[in-house]
């Protein structure tokens, strides 16, 4: 069998890319370089998607099972995958979002008929309307296309946080090791879904060549049901640090200037959710998730801690954490006073 993925070293994509080869696919990377790929035994094409007549040229006499795309985000990206697509392929996989999913919840219970209506964030708006092309694209001609909808992904590279800055979770990490407070959206009692690389591959190879996932939308989420304080006690005991949550109101966070925290927030991680996977399970009938979050955790941030150059410090953020702390106690020592 015979694949393309374009991009294929990402947080999701190099598990996927990984086991795939190790099952023996023909897997080919169409990427620009910028990040080496920790595939080893896929082969690698160095081009940018988007100069398409470059790409049309290299795949001019390719035919592939599954075409898979990691990294588009807007519709335009998708109308040039059909152009370069059609008729090359047997599969073509979307990589869309589980945040596109209705925003507020009419139930907190997600199945892929609920809604996609996300007023919140830009992001999640692109991948619905991509979704609503490709359709309507698949119910015009056939294109034979699959969307995924994965919620919050993570592998050795990558934690899952509540809130961090623009350079990603380490300093959020950093803190808990330092026994210093990290912030946190509400009061974390919220419900939310993590699922790691490894766990979350076994499904997508699944649908892979899938007959009967051609036309379906699928969404692939983590099941074990945590709360956000679950998520953070469970990160900082795997870094040996201390959870010391500081609760902020999430419509307090959003008028941080300095950060845009309204999609990540309203429009996704403040939101309790509940997945039901029936369809994937009904698809790939041996797909089991095999790690609690608290193991998956413990080996991220073994390799994390390991990895001197994944430790990227971010004063920045570091800075307005402690800012927003010392707001939030002079407000609790008014109130205290009252």
């Amino acid at each position: 069998m015979k694949a393309l993925f374009i991009g294929g070293t990402g947080v999701i994509s190099t598990s996927i890319s990984r086991l795939l080869v190790s099952k023996g696919w023909d897997l080919t990377l169409l990427n620009r370089g910028s990040r080496p790929s920790d595939v080893p035994g896929a082969k690698q094409l160095i081009l940018d998607i988007n100069d398409e007549t470059a790409v049309k040229k290299a795949i001019e006499k390719e035919h592939f099972d599954v075409v898979a795309d990691f990294i588009a985000f807007v519709p335009a990206q998708a109308e040039r995958d059909i152009r370069l697509f059609k008729g090359k392929t047997d599969q073509y996989i979307f990589i869309s979002s589980a945040s596109a999913y209705q925003k507020p919840l009419s139930s907190p219970v997600i199945t892929e008929a609920t809604p996609l209506h996300n007023p919140y964030w830009e992001y999640s708006r692109n991948k619905a309307a991509i979704e609503e092309l490709l359709m309507r694209e698949y119910r015009a001609s056939g294109f034979p296309v699959t969307i995924v909808r994965p919620s919050h992904t993570f592998n050795f590279r990558s934690m899952p946080v509540a809130v961090h800055g623009d350079k990603g979770a380490w300093q959020v990490m950093k803190r808990m090791m330092e026994g210093k407070p990290v912030l946190m959206p509400g009061d974390g009692s919220s419900l939310w879904a993590v699922l790691n690389s490894e766990d979350f591959a076994p499904a997508f190879v699944g649908l892979m060549g899938n007959i009967h996932a051609i036309g379906q939308a699928v969404q692939i989420t983590g099941e074990e049901l945590l709360t956000w304080n679950q998520i953070m006690e469970s990160v900082a005991k795997a870094v040996g640090g201390v959870y010391k949550p500081c609760f902020v109101p999430a419509d307090l966070l959003m008028k941080a200037a300095k950060y845009d925290f309204e999609g990540a927030l309203l429009g996704d991680k403040s939101n309790t959710v509940i997945f039901d996977n029936t369809l994937a399970h009904r698809l790939v009938p041996t797909w089991k998730i095999q790690k609690r979050f608290d193991q998956a955790a413990r080996e991220s941030a073994a390799y994390f801690l390991s990895h001197p150059e994944l430790q990227v410090e971010d004063p920045v953020f570091d800075r307005f954490s402690d800012a927003v702390v010392a707001i939030m106690q002079a407000a609790g020592e008014k109130i205290a006073a009252l």
